[in-house]
């Protein structure tokens, strides 16, 4: 490698670093940020006498900071869910179980069907085992590019991530017709 290569390639990754560092507040999404920014709406806007309703986990999932920690929000108006026989005859494939995996077992706890076959295309593509990743993503409540980056440091996470998410977006849109 010549020296120009090589001041070019150190230079880009000291450039890379000092954008992750600049834009990383904006970007991560820390439950204390999150605490104390809901608190200072909720005094500013509204009247002491009205309550405000309770989130529930599945409501804060879909809220617009997924977006911004690599989750998948919600499908909006869509009629197929993680239990819809057609998703699950699509995705079959994906699952290296021992003969005929119980789908409506293992699409249990996804918020939706992009969710369960993001999860599911991201277990194959990165052979990281199904129930492990699904038990990062449903109990441990984290994004899959958070769950692929601890159970397999050695890829890149968001990348598989995103991978997954078109993946699933596809299968989706090819059962819609």
């Amino acid at each position: 490698m010549t020296y120009g290569k090589g001041l070019a390639l150190a230079l880009g990754f000291v450039g890379a670093t000092a954008l992750g560092v600049a834009i990383g507040p904006y970007v991560i999404d820390h439950p204390a940020a999150r605490q104390s920014a809901s608190a200072d709406v909720r005094q500013a806007d509204a009247p002491a006498d009205v309550a405000k309703p309770a989130t529930t986990r599945a409501a804060r999932r879909t809220d617009t900071t997924t977006a911004s920690r690599g989750e998948m929000p919600a499908a909006s108006g869509t009629s197929i869910t993680p239990a819809s026989p057609e998703l699950h005859a699509k995705l079959r494939p994906l699952f290296v179980f021992a003969g005929q995996p119980n789908m409506t077992g293992v699409s249990a706890g996804f918020n939706d069907a992009e969710q369960f076959a993001a999860v599911a295309h991201a277990a194959r593509n990165t052979d990281i085992p199904f129930a492990l990743l699904r038990h990062r993503v449903i109990e441990q409540d984290k994004s899959l590019e958070a769950a692929i980056r601890e159970l397999k440091p050695d890829v890149n996470a968001a990348i598989e991530a995103e991978l997954a998410l078109a993946e699933a977006r596809s299968d989706i849109a090819a059962i819609k017709g």
